[in-house]
């Protein structure tokens, strides 16, 4: 015969090549397992970045002997009872990750259940022995410790493709990270070469569910994001999505701030990835990233998380009502947000007016008696007295604390509004901030006027492959709808008869083109109204108050009220900040005040 059964070693070393691809997959799925086990702290450690160790201790409910011996067999599992792969609520059920580690490691699982006593059972390169009798912790406490040695023995070849130590433990670091985000409810600790990396105490605040959730947030992505992350909560559709969106100027070169989770699971799917940039498109240069941390809880029959063997993507039931929500949800929340901007961008000016070199210190002296001598003013005289007079104005009231912007005081190089406000003071970019209020103006007339068209007097032909036709034609009701008019031109081009008015002398072809390229990728035809929001952009732009223009206190101070009335003027079209706010301890911190 040709054709014969591979044996029970290579079928397992085969799973464990689609399970476990690197020490941080190993630990993935032996945390995961703690999580479904009902525990509330899980303790890590590794050493040489996995390779010689990994330990996974937690507190859950524990197994007797008999469920140690089939929890080492393959597509043995406790996690679907009724056997419906389409109802799947933990964090893992596919039965092979421990009997995978166990092909090619040297793998030990002591357990012991409230009521029961300790067993041990281990796995040697497929080679199993055990369950026995073992020493368990303290008397009276329960939940298992997997302990994995020399990873990849039995496969020598796989060790070649790990990374550095470093490396691995980095990949690890990231794996607990993202885990413990979705649980605020337990605790995290990971030792590395003996080396206390990350501890997370379980987040028992007075506060709700969300406030628990961003104290474990702030833990990990940073105390910024939490001063500079708008809440995000909707429910629709039997969809709920919950978490925080930061402010569109507090973002990132690339998208590692970027975690989002279904159901508690921590994906990396395409789907939601787009959904978060499509929502900030309007907000963020495309080589700029948010960062935010979003959870989605939907019925389990809604969606498939078996599409990958280390469960990292998923397939929802009905994708576009998933997008459209994360879309208007994120939408929602900026707008919330109104015309703040991050606080990120004073932190950054004040470091820019701090000295890079240490300083003397400098202790300012006591102010001299009346009829003292001054030896300031004797050796200043002659200059003052050369200046010509200076024009002292009475002082103007304070910004009442109602205004956030301020009350317009200056005006500098025609192009910076200095505002007061009841505790600092704002400089506001008036091109920036104008071409935002311009831009918005113009978006809200779209959305309610409709896209008016321009016809061509000749139509213009746009050669195209017979597949790129076939597609555009397939959108050409949509197309039109956003203004754009087309029809097929033979098997290879279309013609454009009617265009956006707004595009002006646009490279037609060219946008046919790339709007083709876009439907193929992502199936919709949203890279035409981008292409929109951007003309709107450039007009707002020409439209705007330039720098270099002079303006009166009241054309000032209207536009300081009308960018704290217009969402999103916090940012210009591009993510940078319109205006910087300083608070007065701030700059009385430069000047040694404080």
């Amino acid at each position: 015969m040709k054709i014969r059964r591979l044996s029970e070693g290579t079928v397992n070393r085969i799973a464990a090549g689609e399970v476990v691809e690197r020490p941080a997959s190993a630990v993935k799925e032996l945390v995961e397992n703690a999580l479904d086990a009902g525990a509330t702290r899980i303790d890590i450690a590794t050493a040489n970045g996995g390779a010689d160790l990994i330990l996974v201790e937690d507190d859950g409910e524990g197994m007797e002997a008999a469920d140690l011996s089939l929890a080492v067999e393959r597509h043995a599992t406790s996690k679907l009872p009724q056997d419906d792969l389409s109802h799947i609520v933990t964090m893992g059920f596919r039965g092979e990750a421990l009997p995978s580690i166990g092909a090619v490691a040297r793998l030990s699982i002591a357990s012991r259940t409230k009521t029961g006593d300790a067993h041990e059972i281990r796995v040697d390169g497929g080679i199993v022995s055990g369950p026995s009798p073992a020493g368990f912790r303290a008397a009276g406490q329960h939940g298992t410790r997997v302990e994995v040695r020399e990873l990849f023995f039995a496969t020598p070849a796989r060790l070649k493709f790990l990374k550095s130590a470093r490396s691995e433990d980095l990949a690890t670091l990231d794996v607990i990270k993202r885990l413990a985000m979705a649980r605020p409810d337990v605790a995290f600790t990971l030792t590395a070469d003996g080396r206390r990396v990350l501890d997370l105490p379980l987040e028992a605040g007075p506060g709700g569910e969300m406030e628990r959730r961003l104290d474990r947030l702030k833990r990990i992505m940073g105390r910024d994001f939490a001063e500079n992350a708008a809440p995000v909560n909707v429910d629709r559709d039997g969809v709920a999505i919950a978490g925080f969106a930061g402010l569109p100027t507090y973002n990132r070169a690339n998208a590692q701030m970027q975690f989002l989770f279904v159901n508690g699971r921590p994906v990396r799917d395409k789907l939601l990835i787009g959904a978060v940039r499509g929502a900030y498109a309007d907000f963020l240069a495309r080589d700029r990233h948010p960062a935010l941390a979003l959870f989605l809880e939907c019925d389990p029959a809604f969606v498939d998380v078996n599409v990958h063997p280390a469960k990292t993507e998923v397939r929802f039931r009905d994708a576009g009502l998933v997008r459209g929500l994360i879309v208007s949800a994120l939408k929602r929340t900026l707008a919330g947000a109104g015309h703040r901007a991050s606080t990120t961008v004073a932190g950054a000016a004040l470091a820019a007016l701090r000295p890079q070199s240490a300083a003397p210190s400098y202790r300012p002296a006591e102010a001299h008696s009346p009829g003292l001598n001054d030896p300031g003013r004797d050796f200043y005289a002659p200059l003052l007295d050369a200046l010509p007079a200076a024009r002292v104005e009475e002082a103007a009231a304070p910004a009442p604390p109602d205004l956030p912007l301020g009350v317009a005081r200056a005006q500098l190089h025609e192009t910076y509004v200095v505002a007061q406000t009841a505790d600092g003071i704002v400089i506001v970019d008036q091109h920036a901030a104008h071409e935002r209020l311009v831009y918005e103006r113009m978006k809200k007339a779209l959305a309610n006027g409709g896209i008016a068209r321009q016809p061509l007097l000749i139509p213009e032909i746009v050669a195209l492959d017979p597949s790129e036709v076939t597609r555009i034609a397939a959108r050409a009701e949509e197309l039109a709808e956003l203004g754009l008019v087309v029809e097929p031109f033979g098997p290879d081009a279309v013609a454009v008869r009617e265009v956006p008015a707004m595009l002006g002398q646009a490279d037609i072809a060219g946008l046919v083109r790339d709007l083709a390229d876009d439907i193929a990728e992502s199936g919709n035809a949203l890279s035409l109204k981008e292409r929109l929001e951007e003309v709107a952009g450039t007009l707002a732009c020409h439209t705007s108050v330039r720098a270099g223009r002079r303006l009166s206190g009241e054309e000032m101070n209207a536009l300081l009220r009308e960018m704290e009335a217009t969402p999103h003027s916090g940012q210009c079209n591009h993510g940078r900040p319109t205006y910087v706010e300083l608070k007065l301890a701030d700059i009385e911190r430069l000047f040694g005040r404080r």
